[in-house]
């Protein structure tokens, strides 16, 4: 793997864990402002809408590219109304939006990153836009290189153009980069555009909801416990 060059991850899910982070945020700011809403429930059908409001972007080029913040502020208040979730104002809509920007690293997620940032350019390859993963990156102490996201390709994951637009703007070959995804659908994509694959189980992303992904279901290049053993394996 002397030929690898750069580690590119995904990063809902995999770097950070996006459904506790933002229960518990919703949870602790609902209380403070006198809600009480099934939050879980709200963070569960946003995260439901996820790929679907992406899927009408693609079906919809004439219209232009639009960035994850913008999907997800879309989706929130017909997601709350089906909730039976109300009184919620425009900034209280934004404020949770903005939620996705303030989200938790898994346990091994910085140290394992930094010891990896030792020997590879380390970056996101993300469908979340460059403000958020920029945010988030601040918020969470994630030490990137540099951040790659959809928006720059104004493609989202699965679509080549964003696989191999990563390694293009590196100044890479498609095999000189690695993705590190807790997904396997994801590492799917990227290694049928020539991406080499490394594949890391996050079994409790989606809390009692989960029902894939709990262990490598392809000829992933590399299977790791998590990010420091990833480390361990690859000499950082």
């Amino acid at each position: 793997m002397s030929e690898i060059k750069a580690l590119l991850f995904d990063v809902f899910g995999t770097v950070v864990n996006w459904r506790t982070s933002l229960i518990d945020n919703f949870t602790a700011w609902g209380a403070a402002k006198g809600f009480k809403s099934d939050w879980t429930a709200l963070v569960d059908a946003w995260r439901g809408a996820y790929m679907p409001s992406m899927d009408e972007v693609r079906k919809h080029p004439e219209r232009g590219f639009v960035i994850l913040d913008d999907l997800q502020r879309q989706s929130i208040e017909p997601l709350a109304a089906r909730l039976g979730i109300t009184g919620l104002t425009p900034a209280d809509f934004d404020y949770l939006t903005r939620g996705w920007h303030n989200l938790n690293p898994w346990p091994d997620s910085v140290g394992g990153l930094t010891r990896l940032k030792t020997k590879f350019i380390i970056g996101p390859l993300s469908n979340g836009n460059v403000a958020l993963l920029t945010n988030m990156a601040k918020h969470a102490g994630l030490p990137w290189d540099l951040v790659l996201s959809a928006e720059i390709f104004q493609h989202y994951k699965p679509d080549r153009e964003a696989y191999l637009g990563a390694a293009k703007i590196l100044g890479l070959a498609p095999g000189q980069v690695m993705l590190v995804a807790a997904h396997n659908n994801d590492l799917a994509a990227a290694q049928s555009f020539g991406l080499k694959t490394a594949f890391v189980p996050r079994v409790t992303e989606y809390g009692p909801l989960q029902n894939r992904d709990f262990k490598a279901d392809g000829n992933w290049d590399f299977v790791v416990k998590d990010f420091n053993d990833l480390a361990d394996k690859l000499g950082c």
